[in-house]
């Protein structure tokens, strides 16, 4: 039994294919949108490429930019394909492409919906990814001298006075590095030589943070240098001072930012992605009755269309069957002579009788 067994008359028939044409020809912007959106999101990805360890993060707007490319030629190859079937005659230039552009279509519209599930299951890979490159580059933040980290420092005080964060996951990850160059320190002092020596690995550790840190909208100067030392500054105390540093970290406020983008974008894509399975339905339906009228010869006749013309239990054994019988037509007789290396045709055993032995020829038959 058919799934989805319709009626249709000439006008119906017509009236679908040319609301098909004006869908095909949507999807053509929406595939645009998609394209546009994959660039978008690399582009992000891109501008701060220098805070993000160098994992395969990309495959998300690829994915999208391929799709929207590949949606703008399917769905304009659709459109011309509707537009030609608002007459039936036109039809028999397409009777054979129909059926595998509905296929590759319906493989296609899968992608779609595997791209909509990538833009939500990035999060894990992005915020890894984040996690060891702030931390990178926070180590290499005094490094303005070194070639190829010149600009580190630049980006990561943008980055926090964008953002208004600070550190990694707060401010307290300065405290654990060495963020000023050691050219900027007074070795002639004792205090820096005293701190210098207290370090395991000689490095040059204080509860400091740069300026980039400081909230600007703090009532009072910012306190970027001994951040835990209360007697050190009039009236203040550092566990209730929240508004003298961003309390924010950096990763989870790039991973908020991100997010937000990833989720807009997958919301969109998800929408188109029922989109072209509601226009990719009308074609199949589209496609079934005017074959039908093909084969009762009058154009202007009353035809069935359906989604699937056996049930879907009927048809995947079908397949399954299909896919056995090519199976076995690919299998070595070795009843021949006993050399495995000569094939069998399928259609050469179809006169076999028991055991697969072949009948004798009579001289009759000869």
């Amino acid at each position: 039994m058919a799934v989805l067994r319709v009626k249709f008359t000439k006008t119906k028939r017509d009236k679908l294919a040319q609301v098909l044409w004006i869908l095909n020809w949507i999807s053509v912007v929406t595939g645009a949108i998609l394209f546009s959106m994959g660039l978008f999101l690399k582009v992000e990805l891109n501008k701060r490429e220098e805070l993000m360890a160098e994992r395969d993060i990309q495959y998300v707007p690829n994915m999208l930019i391929a799709v929207g490319l590949i949606a703008c030629a399917i769905n304009f190859l659709g459109g011309k394909i509707c537009y030609d079937c608002v007459d039936s005659t036109k039809f028999l230039r397409w009777k054979l492409i129909m059926l595998p552009y509905i296929i590759c279509t319906f493989f296609f519209t899968f992608c779609v919906l595997v791209g909509a599930l990538m833009c939500y299951s990035m999060r894990g890979e992005l915020e890894e990814s984040l996690n060891l490159g702030l931390t990178e580059a926070m180590r290499f933040y005094k490094d303005t001298d070194t070639p190829g980290r010149c600009f580190l420092k630049r980006t990561v005080d943008v980055l926090q006075i964008e953002f208004q964060c600070c550190g990694n996951n707060g401010y307290k990850d300065w405290f654990q590095i060495q963020w000023i160059s050691s050219r900027y320190l007074d070795m002639s002092q004792r205090e820096v030589v005293d701190r210098l020596r207290s370090n395991v690995e000689g490095k040059y550790l204080m509860d400091g943070v740069p300026f980039s840190c400081c909230n600007t909208f703090s009532p009072r100067p910012c306190i970027q240098q001994q951040i835990t030392n209360n007697s050190a500054h009039f009236n203040y105390e550092h566990q209730t001072e929240e508004l003298n540093l961003w309390m924010k970290g950096c990763r989870r406020a790039l991973l908020e930012y991100y997010t937000h983008i990833m989720q807009s974008i997958g919301l969109t894509v998800l929408i188109t992605w029922l989109f072209e399975l509601s226009v990719l339905t009308g074609v199949r339906f589209l496609q079934t009755s005017l074959e039908n009228v093909l084969r009762q010869g009058d154009p202007n006749s009353e035809s069935e269309g359906w989604l699937l013309e056996n049930s879907f239990m009927e048809t995947a054994r079908t397949n399954l069957n299909i896919i056995k019988s090519l199976g076995k037509c690919n299998q070595i007789d070795t009843a021949n002579n006993g050399d495995p290396n000569i094939n069998v045709p399928c259609t050469s055993k179809a006169n076999y009788g028991p055991d697969n032995v072949p009948p004798k020829q009579t001289p009759e038959d000869s």
